[in-house]
């Protein structure tokens, strides 16, 4: 008998931010209960699915989540019960048809994810199989490469430098359980040597990376490579660098606004910076390195460096298969950033994975700057076989979640070794 749909239920709950989000509970007709917590964006792009906030008049400053919960349990419930959770694509094409909208507007992003997620683990719980494997279906499954926060800028830092993320990704390495002590004794040497420089330590980012205060976005990329050395790891080769510029933030009026600098810079100039950093320094990717909108800069950008580093989109495809389709075609970027909660189901979230890889670019499964504890993320990265997930910094357990999640998952067994994902990850490592 398939496992259907009983009830559904919605709570508003707090994320890393202390903002409200959505949990959703599923309760099946056999028994079986299952959880979602849903994330939320604070670098969001304009081109992003809609999650539903309650406004004006609404509790904590507008920004609960109380309309989306009641559609949760009114409409969408009313649409799904005695709906099997066995055919997640069905489900979600449902969800999607009751919104009506093409940015999930209505009912909210925030509650269609927090149905879809919760009834897939729901699935995997009834089928006795773990998360991952249930998600997979055809797909080869990898335990993938951390990409780590380790200092950070932008909206993540109250805008202490203009890029927005500086992250080592230790790929050099036989095992998942392995990049994480060496990315964790890379955080530990930043920090070590913020303090005895005399650099000014803000805080610590939304994502849990190092907030310093610091004279030039170029210092931050210096400081994490001696980082590195410190620890006696092989830039490059151990450990390389990845940068989330997140240019939308600090595009005005046709041009880049380093206001931790105090210049302007043209899209051929940033292009030109980012080149020259990328001869300088062992960087391995790059995100978001000019706006969301700047397609004629985003070819530029792939036709200088596209063969030397993986140039991400995230506010550029903001997970949307019509945009990365457009990326795909003009060639603009090699690689999309994947977040659930831009798109708002996982069909569809699977579905620009999928063609991803058909297109030759490359996938990064990503967390939000509002996470929970939820570590379904770590499952979705396994069961994808992208190879590489982005979850923040080494600190704060919504983050250490997804990373012990990880570590679980590579200790049981099932998924292809993290070798094979840093295999496809560097080639020749």
């Amino acid at each position: 008998m398939p496992a259907q749909i009983e009830n559904l239920s919605a709570l508003e709950i707090l994320d890393s931010r202390g903002n409200p989000t959505l949990e959703v509970e599923v309760a099946l007709a056999d028994g079986t209960r299952a959880r979602a917590q849903v994330p939320s964006g604070a670098s969001t792009g304009r081109h992003e699915a809609r999650e539903l906030r309650d406004g004006s008049g609404g509790a904590y400053g507008g920004k609960s989540v109380r309309r989306a919960a009641a559609h949760v349990e009114g409409e969408i419930t009313s649409a799904l019960r005695g709906c099997s959770v066995e055919d997640q694509r069905a489900l979600d094409l449902r969800l999607c048809e009751l919104d009506g909208t093409e940015n999930k507007a209505r009912l909210g992003a925030n509650a269609l994810l927090g149905v879809s997620a919760a009834c897939a683990r729901a699935a995997a719980s009834a089928s006795g199989r773990p998360l991952w494997e249930s998600l997979a279906g055809d797909r080869r499954a990898v335990v993938p490469v951390p990409m780590v926060n380790v200092l950070s800028g932008g909206l993540h830092a109250g805008g202490q430098l203009d890029f927005q993320d500086f992250l080592a990704v230790p790929h050099g390495f036989e095992t998942f359980a392995e990049s994480l002590e060496a990315v964790v004794a890379v955080h530990r040497a930043a920090q070590e040597l913020i303090l005895a420089e005399g650099y000014t330590l803000t805080g610590v980012a939304d994502e849990g990376g190092l907030g310093p205060r610091l004279e030039s976005n170029e210092q931050a990329l210096d400081l994490l490579l001696r980082a590195v050395e410190h620890e006696g790891l092989r830039p490059g080769e151990q450990v390389s660098i990845a940068l989330d510029v997140a240019a939308s933030h600090f595009f005005e009026d046709g041009s880049y606004r380093l206001r931790s600098e105090q210049r302007r810079l043209s899209p051929e100039e940033l292009i030109d910076l980012l080149d020259g950093w990328a001869r300088r320094y062992p960087i391995l990717s790059i995100e978001d390195g000019l706006a969301e909108d700047d397609w004629d800069g985003w070819r530029a950008l792939t036709e200088r460096l596209g063969q030397r580093c993986r140039l991400i989109g995230d506010d550029l495809f903001c997970t949307n298969p019509k945009r990365l389709q457009r990326g795909i075609e003009t060639r603009a970027a090699n690689a999309v950033l994947v977040k659930m909660n831009q798109i708002g189901t996982l069909t569809e979230t699977f579905e620009v994975i999928d063609r991803a890889r058909e297109a030759g670019f490359g996938a990064v499964v990503s967390a939000r700057s509002g996470e929970t504890e939820d570590d379904f993320l770590a499952d979705l990265a396994v069961a994808s076989g992208c190879g590489q997930i982005k979850v923040g910094s080494i600190t704060r357990s919504e983050r250490l979640a997804k990373y012990n999640r990880l570590l679980w998952i590579e200790r049981l067994g099932g998924p292809a070794p993290f070798a094979e994902a840093r295999n496809a990850l560097v080639p020749g490592s």
